[in-house]
């Protein structure tokens, strides 16, 4: 502003034109001063998400008058008008700050930015609004826990012989049967976990287990018990007491589906008869002490004639028999497997004729004594039935 000259008086004292003319700037001044003070004083309305409040505010810009009042807003915030915006008298501004919240849409998690406030306005956003079933009310706030949401599907349940197609928001299969009405059993078998997730398409089958009380009697089974017996020789076993199963009833519940068990539960049992055990006698005797032929030498273990004796009680014959045995082949062969009859061509332990009889036993009946008493062993039991009866006839017509 340009101000205009004021004349003063040689004393030093204004004239009256330059008083006036003084007066008028300094109106003038105060004036434009009162002017630009009302230009940026303004009342506004700020919204600030959610949270409204009236305020005496100064500057041009909505940006003016959110920095005003320390209001701080980032590039991902909604601002309405925008901050670049000039404010007017009266005006309202609304801010809604971005914040990440994490949503679940039929199981498929994610975590999004938002500047909604609600249940209903994040809904309106992802463009779900219409038939998606939320965890929440759609009027309450967005809050830290996951929104759960489930959208219209298609799903197919089969039960009691009947196939339903449903239309649902259903959110997970077991919220799925309850819509089609199907009460589940106890022991109800459900093709799909009652928690997963129902998703568009889903085929759920409901198999039926019925429960039937049973009465049945059961097997139970003998044990058998092993008793040292010094009178018998080592590798000998004997049965001295057969055993006998015994038998119980068990009440049970028995699981069926479609007529097949798939399980129980015992509810009771009782023993009818008890099971008698086994004995066997399992020899101790030592091999050098077994009764041989009358003067002959105590059996040594890892002879022939130690192979003898265990064949011999294998075969479920005694010491008894095995002396008239030791008897029989001590007088054909000494129990020598090389033993052999240049006359006869008989060979071997058991003296067979002609000797390769004995290879229906083993291709080594030559030479392996174990061959060769396999062979003599089988030939007086097919024969005579026992050593002894084979040594009694040899002793009556020198030969067997």
């Amino acid at each position: 502003m340009r101000l205009p000259s004021i004349a003063l008086r040689p004393d030093g004292r204004w004239t009256e034109r330059g008083r006036l003319a003084a007066q008028a700037v300094v109106l003038a001044m105060v004036v434009g001063g009162t002017s630009a003070f009302a230009v940026l004083h303004k009342t506004v309305t700020l919204d600030v998400d959610g949270e409204v409040t009236t305020v005496s505010a100064f500057g041009r810009t909505v940006e003016d008058v959110l920095a005003g009042h320390g209001v701080a807003v980032s590039g991902d915030d909604l601002v309405a008008p925008a901050p670049a915006s000039l404010v007017a008298d009266d005006a309202e501004i609304v801010v809604r700050h971005a914040r990440e919240v994490v949503i679940e849409v039929d199981g498929e998690r994610s975590t999004i930015v938002t500047t909604a406030l609600t249940v209903d306005e994040i809904l309106a956003d992802l463009g779900l609004r219409d038939g998606v079933r939320a965890s929440a009310s759609r009027s309450a706030p967005l809050g830290r826990d996951v929104l759960r949401l489930s959208t219209p599907k298609s799903v197919t349940v089969a039960a009691d012989g009947a196939v339903t197609e449903l239309s649902t928001t259903a959110s997970t299969v077991r919220e799925v049967l309850l819509e089609a009405g199907v009460v589940l059993g106890e022991r109800d078998q459900v093709s799909v976990p009652l928690d997963s997730v129902a998703v568009d398409g889903l085929a759920v089958l409901v198999t039926r287990v019925a429960s039937v009380t049973r009465t049945e009697t059961t097997a139970m089974p003998f044990e058998v018990v092993r008793e040292d017996d010094p009178e018998l020789v080592v590798g000998t076993e004997k049965v001295a007491v057969a055993g006998a199963d015994g038998s119980r009833v068990v009440t049970f519940v028995a699981y069926e589906v479609g007529g097949v068990e798939i399980g129980r539960t015992v509810l009771a049992e009782a023993v009818l008869t008890a099971p008698v055990n086994q004995v066997v006698r399992v020899g101790s005797k030592p091999v050098e002490a077994v009764a041989t032929a009358p003067g002959g030498p105590p059996v040594e273990p890892g002879t022939a004639r130690a192979i003898g004796l265990e064949m011999t009680l294998a075969r479920g014959w005694g010491e008894d028999q095995f002396a008239c045995l030791d008897s029989l082949w001590t007088k054909e062969s000494g129990w020598r497997a090389d033993a052999h009859n240049a006359s006869s061509g008989a060979h071997g332990i058991p003296q067979a004729l002609p000797g390769s009889k004995m290879a229906t036993a083993g291709a080594d009946w030559a030479t392996n004594p174990a061959t060769q008493i396999t062979w003599g062993l089988g030939y007086i039991e097919g024969r005579y039935g026992t050593p002894c009866a084979a040594w009694a006839h040899s002793q009556a017509r020198n030969w067997y």
